[in-house]
């Protein structure tokens, strides 16, 4: 019985799920701010696919090694498929080709790094504080 638990996750052991400080980005209003704010503070914006396990994948990745504190960056979730307009305007307020899943660091109103799929978990972060 201990392999078929294994095997369907039947343990009764508690798994704690990392919580990062998400800011939602669901509106083209919003890529002014994040450009204003990005004088101040590094502004990270991670587009993600709902309906893609290769994102999901890399979400997942990106999740367990983020190790930023707010103070330095804010870190915002581009839902792509239910905000296609924001993910566009992203892209063309940014001057980045649409990818996904996609990272941009987002300094002094440019972008000074971008990653996506597997590249995303190579990006140092600590680099652009």
């Amino acid at each position: 019985m201990g392999l078929f638990n294994k095997i369907f996750n039947g343990s009764s052991e508690v798994k704690l799920e990392k919580v990062l400080p998400w800011i939602a980005l669901n509106s083209v209003t919003q890529l002014a701010e994040i450009e204003e704010k990005s004088k101040y503070k590094t502004q990270i914006v991670f587009k993600h696919s709902t309906r893609c396990g290769i994102s999901r994948m890399v979400m997942k990745q990106f999740v367990n090694a983020y190790n930023i504190s707010e103070t330095d960056a804010d870190l915002y979730y581009l839902d792509l498929l239910n905000y296609r307009d924001v993910s566009n305007e992203t892209g063309y307020k940014f001057q980045v080709m649409h990818e996904s899943p996609q990272l941009l660091i987002i300094k002094n109103g440019f972008v000074v790094t971008h990653a996506s799929h597997g590249s995303i978990k190579d990006l140092n972060l600590e680099l652009y504080i």
